[in-house]
């Protein structure tokens, strides 16, 4: 059971931090880790969490063998003590289902969300067959959520600032990896059909992502071990539309990363886990 007046308290600090903030860059736990042996570890979160796109999936959540946190179970050294992700995963998910799976011992934590409560997978088959009003009306509702309220920060904001507080509520000793998404589409030379969807999106996955790092960086300045993990330069020359893509373009598995992207995010994961 989360402690209600501790996670409230964290919440209404990230809030009042987020009011005042341009973009802080989240601080890292300090390097010498207090973790000297193997971590315990949890990862929580969406598709992107569970490793949907990669294949070799275990269960009805799109769970993958090929997944980052199976890849850093394997090859780093944290311990997957569970696994709670699954495709389609909002913030209210993981509030709702997946940080029980958290526990006071737990001393790792990955999380990716926020896309889904954007609707992202909605836009993507609005706009699939180009510009329309109604693929405009989709990204227009995506980047409403995104915009500051005359009250305070953004919709996704509050939205992220109550999930990262539940989960350091639920861990409090627990060092938090929090990723972003990668730039979905290789930018489009200007007569490219299309053009202007690909980079509206592209735009809306840039603006989600300084979403989650100034969240982030508002619940460090409380005093959480939470750390943003950005993917971005990993999946550079390689998103939609290029030689070598990092993501399905299309099919089931569209917008997803292929196994060689989960490989991106481990790498990024594993390079945050020095400082842990």
């Amino acid at each position: 059971m989360i402690r209600r007046s501790r996670w409230l308290t964290l919440v209404l600090a990230v809030l009042a931090t987020l009011t005042g903030l341009s973009l802080v860059t989240a601080t890292p736990a300090d390097a010498g880790s207090r973790h000297s042996r193997s971590l315990s570890y949890v990862a929580l979160g969406d598709s992107y969490a569970a490793g949907f796109g990669a294949g070799e999936y275990v269960n009805e959540c799109f769970q993958s063998r090929r997944g980052y946190p199976a890849l850093l179970d394997r090859e780093t050294r944290a311990s997957l003590q569970a696994n709670a992700t699954c495709n389609g995963a909002t913030t209210r998910t993981v509030l709702a289902t997946q940080v029980s799976a958290v526990t006071p011992r737990t001393q790792l934590i990955t999380l990716t969300v926020g896309g889904n409560d954007l609707g992202f997978a909605t836009v993507a088959t609005t706009c699939a067959p180009g510009p329309s009003t109604a693929c405009q009306e989709a990204i227009s509702g995506a980047l409403a959520l995104l915009a500051p309220q005359s009250t305070g920060p953004s919709v996704l904001a509050t939205r992220l600032a109550a999930t990262y507080g539940a989960v350091a509520t639920a861990a409090p000793r627990a060092d938090i990896l929090v990723t972003g998404y990668p730039i979905l589409f290789k930018a489009p030379a200007k007569d490219q059909p299309n053009a202007d969807v690909v980079l509206a999106l592209n735009d809306a996955t840039k603006a989600l992502n300084a979403t989650i790092k100034a969240t982030v960086a508002a619940t460090a300045a409380t005093g959480v071990e939470i750390s943003y993990v950005d993917v971005t330069a990993g999946f550079a020359g390689h998103g939609i539309g290029s030689e070598r893509p990092y993501l399905h373009a299309t099919g089931p598995e569209a917008l997803h990363p292929t196994a060689r992207g989960y490989r991106v995010y481990a790498k990024a994961l594993s390079r945050a886990l020095v400082y842990c």
